[in-house]
């Protein structure tokens, strides 16, 4: 017997990218709610520049964190709750921790030093961008 695997409407480069601003901001709001206060109250700088300053540390820690969590949790961040967007394993199946943590560490590390990466996704039939390809997943409409 076959499996009938339902066809899904993937999520373009734009709809993507909106979610991606507005996960922005939530990481942005994370940080200067809880973050820097916490930073100002211990006495650390939190204007600080460069790659290993303790703020710099942590808010990427958090920005990572924030990906991570959510897609393994609930299979979506807040951004693409809001535009109903999902991330799926091509295979159909559940996002494993290590599909997770590759997309979203070291595949999303590797698109963010190819910006080009990320517009593939424009131009690949299942709207892929280089983090999906190397994960094996893409972003879905989750009422397709």
């Amino acid at each position: 017997m076959h499996s009938i695997v339902p066809v899904s409407r993937y999520a373009g480069f734009w709809m993507r990218f909106w979610a991606y601003l507005l996960d922005l901001v939530v990481i942005g709001s994370l940080n200067r709610l809880i973050v820097f206060p916490v930073f100002r109250a211990l006495g650390l700088p939190v204007a600080e520049s460069g790659m290993f300053a303790p703020a710099a540390i942590v808010t990427a820690i958090v920005f990572y964190l924030y990906f991570v969590l959510m897609t393994k949790y609930f299979g979506q961040t807040l951004g693409k709750m809001v535009f109903g967007l999902r991330v799926v394993d091509l295979k159909g199946e559940p996002l494993s921790w290590g599909t997770v943590l590759f997309r979203e560490w070291i595949g999303r590390f590797i698109s963010s030093t190819l910006v080009i990466a990320y517009l593939i996704v424009a131009f690949l039939p299942k709207k892929q961008g280089l983090h999906d390809l190397f994960a094996g997943t893409s972003v879905v409409h989750e009422n397709s």
